[in-house]
């Protein structure tokens, strides 16, 4: 579904990802581990077209995204949910939900498929039902959370990319979380890609990985094999992780 060739990518004159190869079949789960500003989140942003790539190819479905801008992007397939949640925090639940439907506002899309879709979100978060005239910005970071993800999803996405979902949340929520990208991909066939601070809950949900250091991948494989991978558990997996997805 997705193939990025020798990536290169740059802010200014700071070379962020260098040559960087990965790829993702429909309906996998793959995760991006890597210490802080090994370029995890660039990839994302390289992908979402909020930061273009210089060099290399980036294919989604066969077809060269590299030059299109992130609403060109998004009405292919690909959603992304960014860093910090980032909801509209003054505007209703409900309002944020309609405004990740922007895009099927504008392309006339049927009215009653759109609030399908939002009722749909509800049954996949509860919570955001309950406080769906709520202010997003009065919302645990749980909850904001669960709308940014929500929001995603109603651009009805073949691909999401999530960026550190579990930063700041408790263990449950993170579980709860964790659960339904799982429903997701299983039910409904959704791609993702997923960076995530907590590498073992990741490498547990996720069929794949990629290690990356400095901008470049430095190793890939299945999760179970990178769980056991003696350098992957030394620097991502210590015993000072806290587990989450086995709670």
């Amino acid at each position: 579904m997705l193939k990025l060739k020798n990536i290169n990518t740059y802010y200014g004159k700071v070379h962020a990802l260098k040559n960087v190869s990965l790829h993702l079949a429909e309906g996998e789960i793959v995760t991006l581990i890597g210490a802080n500003g090994a370029g995890k989140t660039t990839i994302l942003n390289t992908i979402s077209g909020v930061t273009p790539a210089s060099g290399g190819d980036l294919l989604f479905q066969k077809e060269e995204i590299k030059a299109l801008t992130p609403d060109r992007i998004v009405k292919l397939g690909i959603s992304q949910v960014p860093e910090g949640r980032q909801v509209f925090k003054p505007m209703t639940v409900e309002e944020n939900l309609e405004l990740g439907a922007y895009l099927r506002y504008r392309a006339r899309d049927p009215k009653t498929e759109i609030l399908k879709d939002k009722e749909e979100i509800f049954q996949l978060f509860p919570r955001l039902e309950e406080r769906r005239k709520q202010a997003a910005g009065t919302m645990s970071g749980g909850e904001q959370q669960m709308l940014a993800i929500g929001r995603a999803l109603m651009a009805r996405p073949k691909l999401l990319l999530l960026d550190e979902p579990s930063m700041g949340l408790a263990p449950l929520v993170v579980q709860e979380i964790f659960r339904v990208l799982q429903r997701l991909r299983d039910e409904r066939g959704v791609t993702i890609l997923l960076v995530e601070q907590n590498a073992k809950a990741a490498l547990k949900l996720a069929d794949r990985g990629y290690v990356l250091e400095t901008g470049k991948v430095i190793l890939e494989g299945a999760a179970d094999e990178l769980l056991e991978n003696a350098e992957v558990k030394r620097a991502y997996l210590g015993k000072d992780k806290k587990e989450i997805w086995e709670r």
